[in-house]
């Protein structure tokens, strides 16, 4: 299970730090991502990061503003989010891969590799 917390309202270049739990598995051992979807807008990838710290992606929409982190020893992973802007005005959640082997760069940001979804928290960039 998977749970976001952290998002809130915050005005256009401000920062939030984005919290996931996760519960009944051992988060180290698994390629986490973020994901968001804004009102009437498709679901866009953010960030994800493999189980060995090796692989990182991002989108190019928020790549040098945004960071992913883990802290395995508390099943936790985190988001980062400096230099907000109004499009990044979103319901944020986190994802599990199914597998425990890593998948390759391309495949960070592949839907179906993903098994289990969290409830996500609402971020709110005002102008």
């Amino acid at each position: 299970q998977l749970q976001a917390s952290g998002g809130g309202l915050v005005q256009t270049g401000g920062s939030l730090t984005l919290s996931c739990q996760a519960s009944g598995f051992t988060l180290r051992q698994y390629t986490m991502a973020w994901v968001r979807q804004a009102p009437g807008k498709e679901f866009e990838w953010v960030a994800a990061k493999d189980s060995s710290g090796m692989r990182t992606r991002y989108a190019d929409s928020v790549r040098g503003r945004f960071t992913i982190s883990r802290d395995n020893a508390k099943n936790m992973l985190y988001l980062r989010m400096n230099s907000l802007r109004v499009d990044d005005t979103a319901v944020y959640s986190c994802a599990k891969y199914s597998r425990q082997r890593d998948p390759i760069f391309s495949e960070l940001f592949r839907k179906d590799g993903y098994d289990v979804w969290g409830q996500g928290t609402q971020v709110t960039v005002s102008s």
